[in-house]
């Protein structure tokens, strides 16, 4: 989630890979998050210095798992220990970096022994860059020279379409290679300028709005990130479409229609801040103290209104039971579940009503593991954690009619209550229906309330294992009453009579719920997670593919069966899949499954 709202604000990344081992897991999950945000990126294979680094492994790996347009603009010289300097095939120089912390950068001639392998690479970088350009294409085809200026220009704008990525090298330990880097930040990533204008609606006609990136157009931001700093309060990062944002003004949260004083501006480093008077378009920095503003809200000029596309955030997949091991936790686990669940919009709270459990949800049992351990940590709270019970249901597969009757006799006045009751399904989804069929005053009006309410109580407790009753209609079509002993207690309770028993004999079963999913895995591992999921009772309906040897895979499956299943799939796969999972509908569960719940209820 933290990179997919990251995404969301920048306009280029810089992907950095281990020298080692190349594209990890990791990566692919990242780099199929930038894919769908189309963010132009360059890459930089990094710890060149370390034993088993490899430039040419690692590339090859970029090709195999994540694209086939990497085109590498800088080689080293040497590995492990002998890594002392890059080629940088643009300039066709050797690059040295001198001093204690690489901090002098010295051009020279590329050493003899590499000056044939530097020729290949550069003569595969230039054919590459041509192909995107079509007078370039003429000039190469024509074997002639192309001029510097003219490869970097090409490349540059190859690279904000995205047909091509630019991979550079080095250590960043060592000082090695970075400055190449953060050059080739400037002359191939976007600026703001290069962005098209952002698109929003106005918040009260819903038509479509633009902001461009100037200084000069109507403030608009959108926070995407709240932290809590132990410092200065809450912390809301935000980045700067259009306009000037001063210190001290007004601004309009138009998500949520209301005002906020923006208080100091912050622009954060990686160990420090600087406060600021003021921050132009293009820009990300952090406001101290908006009350009211949550990831994904836009704020604005109030002369001029917008709301920005929000941030999508990914669905929980994941759900554990907590509650707090003391009396004293109780109140305090409420605050830090409220807090953090106001810094991370994919950190779910909800109360079960059928089993007054706490749930909380998340994207995965780590990320759930920190939240209980950020309680303990930052809010002294600690908390038990348990597997959460699942919701199952209960309905009937035919029609079936009871009858249910209540007398009691005891000195004075009585109890008499009896009714006919008939029971029949509904369609899956449709609820519970009570119909009164009575006719001719068999039984008084005063006493079918009584009735209904009777049914009502027995629904929600269950019959067959203790789960509520669902699409299920119960029609009151006979009965008889006393005139003296008669009540509405006694019709409540004959009420409840007949329809547990009718119930019984129309053949009572268990319902559980069934989660959509979609695996993602790489083509290699898809005989292990497809036999893994049948394993689970799954129903595998589709499988696509999605570019560079990634499989899709649709499927529905119980809920029952999906505890855990992150880490099954990530040890399955060497951690290189994912998943997602959505509540899909209930259906009926096979019998020995439900035998052995109901067993395990009773």
């Amino acid at each position: 989630m933290e990179v997919q709202r990251s995404l969301r604000v920048l306009d280029g990344a810089v992907v950095v890979f281990d020298g080692v081992a190349g594209v990890e897991p990791q990566s692919e999950t990242v780099w199929r998050q930038a894919d769908k945000f189309q963010v132009p990126r360059i890459c930089f294979i990094n710890k060149l210095d370390r034993m088993g680094a490899s430039f040419d492994r690692s590339l090859v790996s970029i090709y195999e798992r994540l694209t086939p347009n990497a085109v590498a603009v800088t080689i080293p010289i040497g590995h492990e220990e002998n890594h002392e300097a890059v080629i940088d095939l643009m300039r066709m120089m050797a690059v040295y970096f001198r001093g204690s912390h690489g901090e002098n950068l010295e051009l020279a001639e590329i050493p003899d022994t590499l000056k044939e392998s530097a020729g290949e690479w550069r003569r595969k970088m230039v054919e590459k860059i041509a192909e995107t350009d079509d007078a370039l294409t003429e000039q190469y085809l024509e074997g002639k020279e192309i001029a510097l200026d003219a490869l970097k220009r090409a490349l540059r704008a190859a690279t904000l379409r995205y047909r091509l990525v630019p991979v550079f090298c080095g250590s960043a330990l060592k000082n090695k290679g970075v400055q190449l880097v953060l050059d080739g930040v400037v002359d191939y990533l976007p600026s703001p300028l290069d962005m098209p204008p952002v698109k929003g609606i106005h918040p009260d006609t819903n038509a479509e709005d633009t902001r461009e990136a100037k200084d000069n157009a109507p403030f608009a931001a959108l926070a995407f990130k709240l932290q809590s700093d132990p410092y200065v309060g809450q912390l809301t990062f935000f980045r700067v479409y259009s306009g000037v944002l001063r210190a001290g003004s007004y601004v309009m949260n138009s998500v949520k229609g209301s005002q906020e004083r923006v208080g100091r501006i912050l622009r954060m480093h990686a160990n420090s801040r600087e406060e600021l008077k003021e921050i132009e378009a293009g820009n990300i920095g952090a406001i101290v103290g908006l009350k009211n503003t949550f990831t994904g809200d836009t704020l604005c000029d109030p002369e001029h209104p917008i709301i920005l596309e929000k941030i999508v955030f990914p669905e929980p997949v994941v759900s554990l039971k907590i509650e707090p091991k003391t009396k004293q936790d109780q109140e305090k686990m409420g605050i830090a579940l409220r807090k953090l669940s106001e810094e991370d919009p994919t950190f779910r709270i909800k109360g079960d009503i059928e089993t007054g459990d706490t749930i909380i949800s998340g994207m995965g049992e780590l990320h759930l593991e920190i939240i209980v351990d950020r309680m303990k940590r930052e809010f002294s709270v600690e908390a038990n954690v348990g597997r959460p019970q699942v919701a199952y249901k209960e309905t009937v597969k035919h029609m079936a009619e009871a009858e249910g009757k209540y007398i009691r006799q005891s000195g004075g006045r009585g109890q008499y209550g009896h009714v006919w009751i008939r029971v029949e399904p509904r369609e899956r989804g449709k609820g519970f229906e009570f119909v009164s069929a009575i006719k001719g005053g068999i039984i008084p009006n005063e006493y079918i309330p009584a009735v209904e309410k009777g049914v009502k109580e027995t629904i929600e407790k269950g019959i067959l294992a203790g789960f509520p009753v669902v699409d299920i209609e119960a029609t009151l079509y006979d009965g008889s009453y006393h005139e003296v002993d008669s009540s509405e207690a006694a019709f409540k309770i004959a009420g409840s009579i007949a329809f547990q028993e009718a119930c019984r004999r129309a053949a009572l079963i268990l319902l559980e719920p069934i989660m959509k999913i979609e695996a993602v895995t790489p083509e290699q591992f898809l005989g292990e997670v497809t036999g893994d999921l049948n394993s689970k009772r799954a129903r595998i309906e589709a499988m696509t593919d999605r570019g560079m040897g990634i499989k899709v895979i649709d499927a529905r499956v119980p809920l029952a069966e999906m505890f855990g299943y992150v880490t099954t799939l990530r040890s399955l796969t060497q951690g290189r899949a994912s998943y997602t999972m959505e509540f899909d509908h209930y259906e009926e569960m096979p019998h020995n499954v439900a035998e052995a719940i109901v067993e395990g209820r009773k």
